[in-house]
């Protein structure tokens, strides 16, 4: 069974999302319910996605980042990604993601961008 949980860390305003191996209908309702609870709770100016560990992601992937780009930027922030592998970056490329989010090869990197 694969690792189906988010984790978190914080950098100041920023909140990077550690991502399981699949993100995907199963779980994309715990990541928004989650992320909801660290946005209400928290002044964040900045979401990263970490796809270091991601493999697979489908249409409710794509959906949650979407959605969590449309808060960021009604509220002036940003969204940013990192550690995207060949798969996750043809779903992203697909998907018109890199389109919006700007595409980082590290986290230090996306944390300094």
């Amino acid at each position: 069974m694969n690792q189906s949980h988010f984790t978190y860390e914080a950098d100041g305003h920023t909140l990077i999302v550690h991502l399981p191996e699949e993100l995907d209908h199963h779980n994309c309702s715990g990541l928004k319910y989650e992320t909801d609870l660290i946005l209400s709770e928290n002044y964040i100016r900045r979401i990263i996605f970490d796809f270091s560990k991601t493999g697979f992601m489908d249409s409710s992937g794509i959906g949650i980042l979407l959605n969590r780009y449309k808060q960021m930027a009604l509220s002036g922030g940003s969204v940013a990604i990192y550690g995207a592998g060949t798969q996750a970056l043809r779903i992203l490329k697909m998907g018109g993601i890199l389109k919006l989010m700007k595409l980082y090869d590290s986290k230090e990197a996306a944390v300094t961008g």
